[in-house]
């Protein structure tokens, strides 16, 4: 299994950290946020990766460089323009693709131990084109699956109708855990070019019948590192045994 970790973003959220560094070499708990996420993967068994670059790419490709990619085989995906997370995945194509078998994205700023073996089992056991960690969790956007948990459409706060792509009886609103497995099929499905959303391709995907299937992360520890205040929970989380890195 191959993964790929999303770390190109300008991590605005995260200054005055990332005034001199990518938000990937921020630091949780004396290491890094891409330390963290690359021990987790190789802990799952995975060694071949790929991490797109953007805000200060030449700073990761050297930390890389300097820790021996951490014994895996990391390539880096820089982008001179960001290109969002679709786009982003996109262009990691030809790294991902070689396979027939699901890869992982993952994104740099999620601390989680949501367990990626029985994802991928998940993912198997529904022929989905691609699964989503999701958690029940108030949040300004949210995605919407039916009784079967397959993707139906979004939900956004301040707008006031939902969007549904495919019909259901019932719509459930989850909160995305910025976790994917997905089947290399999903190439062939990307029409879009340039820079886009992820979350929007999979809602065109899904318009057009693809299943796109929720896994629900509600039982495994989970929190965004996306702020100050929620790397500091986060770290006030390690210090309490709460959660290891």
């Amino acid at each position: 299994m191959r993964a790929m970790v999303l770390a190109a973003g300008l991590g605005t959220r995260l200054r005055p950290h990332t005034d001199d560094r990518p938000k990937a070499l921020v630091e949780l708990g004396g290491r890094t946020l891409l330390e963290i996420t690359l021990t987790r993967l190789r802990a799952s068994g995975i060694h071949d990766v790929i991490v797109n670059a953007h805000h200060f790419a030449d700073s990761l490709v050297e930390y890389l460089r300097c820790h021996d990619n951490f014994g895996m085989n990391v390539v880096v995906s820089r982008e001179d323009l960001l290109l969002d997370t679709g786009g982003g995945l996109k262009a990691a194509a030809y790294f991902l693709n070689g396979s027939s078998e699901p890869f992982l994205l993952h994104n740099v700023d999620v601390l989680s131990n949501i367990d990626f073996e029985r994802m991928l089992t998940f993912h198997r056991e529904h022929d989905a084109l691609a699964t989503l960690a999701m958690r029940q969790r108030p949040g300004r956007r949210q995605l919407l699956f039916d009784e079967h948990a397959l993707l139906c459409g979004r939900r956004t706060k301040g707008v006031a109708a939902d969007e549904v792509v495919r019909p259901a009886r019932q719509l459930m609103p989850l909160a995305f855990s910025g976790i994917h497995v997905i089947s290399p099929r999903i190439f062939d499905c990307m029409t879009d070019e340039g820079a886009f959303s992820v979350i929007g391709a999979y809602l065109r995907m899904a318009a057009a019948g693809e299943k796109i299937a929720a896994f629900r992360a509600d039982d495994y520890y989970w929190r965004d590192l996306g702020t100050m205040e929620r790397l500091q929970a986060a770290e006030a989380d390690i210090n309490s045994g709460l959660v290891r890195i």
